[in-house]
């Protein structure tokens, strides 16, 4: 009988991608979805035809332990925020009950249907647990780059909100012997990111320019420097953490920093624009609290999951705007924001 996952967040970018990993790898693969009428749902279908779908909502402990009680998973993924980060200004009390309590609620849910009420020594049959932790959960940094023994200092109600997911994963794993471990993974990108995303946002920008359907591309702040990679890539580190015999959590990146107007310069260089024609500043973007520079340290996966990154930054921009140049000129263009930052 093979293995059998469930991913919560599986209408999402992460959870599309791990769900073709994992179905790769000969998974059974459930994702939980909430609603009767989520408008991702026909998307999922259409890209993962062999997932299966199980109701649940991260604000109903109900729902999710009926959802585990369904599957009887030996994993449990739990991808599932509010992740854009300018959106957790604006709902923060959602962002806390979804991206913070969430968390225990998919643990607890975990917790009751495996029958643990004390604390006991992890074995071979209890469900494994993985939360997807956030270098924003570093902010403001206290040392460069960022380990698994930097100290959080979060700058957004999203960053405070996975704080508190990566602490109760912890508290959980001491206090019942759950195997429960949190990646803490760098800004991870694809075609499958959501449009308000910066990288996406780019991307998506530069295309509509390219075609003649817009003049202009309004950001925020441009110096900022964050570590990208490929969301292809890093949920293989996500697998990888749970195939391990011990729990431990881990940093994913890829070590290298690249500045905002680094990124936008190499997106308009893809279509054969320069950047300083088209790119406006507005303050209107800039956050309240912005994250200057964030850079992983991932030796540590490097070392003990033996993982690497396969695709580079240039090749990643590249790849992001000629997707989305083939996406706006073709029959899909309806499409260009499938998958969207509320993936709970």
């Amino acid at each position: 009988m093979p293995n059998r996952a469930l991913i919560t967040g599986i209408t999402g970018q992460d959870g599309s991608y791990l769900a073709e990993h994992l179905l790769a790898q000969g998974y059974e693969v459930w994702g939980l979805v909430r609603g009767q009428a989520n408008p991702r749902v026909g998307r999922v279908r259409q890209l993962l035809a062999d997932v299966r779908l199980v109701r649940g909502d991260l604000l109903d402990q109900g729902s999710l332990i009926s959802a585990v009680e369904r599957v009887q998973p030996a994993e449990v993924y739990n991808l599932a925020a509010i992740s854009y980060v300018p959106m957790s200004w604006q709902q923060a009390e959602l962002t806390g009950e979804v991206t913070g309590l969430g968390v225990l609620r998919v643990l607890e849910a975990i917790r009751v249907c495996s029958g643990i009420s004390t604390s006991r020594t992890p074995d071979s049959g209890q469900i494994r647990f993985y939360q997807a932790s956030s270098s924003e959960m570093f902010g403001m940094v206290a040392e460069s780059p960022q380990t698994e023994r930097t100290p959080f200092h979060p700058r957004s109600p999203y960053g405070v909100a996975k704080v508190y997911g990566h602490f109760l994963t912890q508290n959980y794993r001491e206090s019942y012997g759950m195997f429960a471990v949190s990646g803490i993974l760098f800004n991870h990108e694809s075609p499958r990111r959501g449009g308000e995303f910066v990288t996406r946002k780019v991307s998506l920008g530069v295309a509509r320019i390219k075609l003649g359907l817009d003049r202009k591309l309004r950001l925020g702040t441009l110096s900022a420097r964050r570590d990208w990679g490929f969301a292809g890539d890093y949920v293989r580190a996500v697998h990888l953490m749970l195939a391990r015999d011990e729990p431990e959590d881990f940093v994913v990146g890829t070590g290298v920093t690249h500045s905002v107007e680094e990124l936008v310069e190499r997106a308009f260089a893809v279509a054969g624009l320069d950047w300083r024609e088209h790119v406006v500043c507005d303050a209107g973007f800039v956050r309240p609290a912005e994250v200057d520079h964030l850079c992983a340290d991932p030796s540590k996966a490097t070392k003990e999951l033996r993982w690497e990154p396969t695709v580079g930054f240039d090749e990643l921009v590249t790849m992001m705007v000629e997707s989305d140049l083939a996406l706006l000129s073709g029959p899909q263009a309806h499409e260009a924001d499938s998958f969207g930052p509320e993936a709970w």
